[in-house]
């Protein structure tokens, strides 16, 4: 019963240091960055299943948490994801994605967290975006071509 005990805490711990990874081991993924990153990680996925749905929704999110802490994420951010709540089909949403996508990508490499994501670049949209984990599902190209795009990290 005691080794079992003590397997399951260091499971725990591992488990519980790598949820941590975001906000305790990375400064720049902390707060309102990570309430972005959120946001933006959902637009992702409606946009790969060829989905509106939540786009403005969490596009207008973006925006709100993005203006109360100008200081701390590029101008753009705010700008984009505003282009983003406004877009009307999948192809304007998909066209605003990209420079979102640029500038948080940016946002990431320069305060050196490429631990937090992943980026995946599709060479058929010529375009980049992030995602939580390395199962690719591009939002440019949507469900016809899912699969399609290198993961850069």
């Amino acid at each position: 019963m005691k080794k079992l005990n003590k397997m399951l805490v260091g499971t725990a711990m591992v488990l519980f240091a790598g949820a941590g990874l975001y906000a305790a081991d990375n400064p720049a993924m902390s707060g309102p960055v990570k309430s972005v990153y959120d946001h933006y990680l959902k637009i992702q996925a409606d946009l790969a299943g060829d989905s509106l749905a939540g786009v403005a929704g969490e596009a207008n999110a973006i925006v709100q948490v993005a203006q109360s802490v100008p200081h701390v994420l590029p101008k753009d951010v705010s700008v984009q994801a505003q282009a983003l709540s406004n877009a009307s089909d999948l192809t304007a949403a998909r066209a605003a994605f990209k420079p979102l996508s640029d500038d948080l990508i940016k946002y990431m490499k320069d305060n050196k967290a490429q631990d937090s994501y992943v980026q995946v670049y599709c060479p058929m949209a010529k375009g980049s975006w992030l995602q939580a984990d390395r199962n690719v599902k591009n939002p440019y190209m949507g469900q016809g071509m899912s699969g399609c795009g290198i993961i850069q990290n």
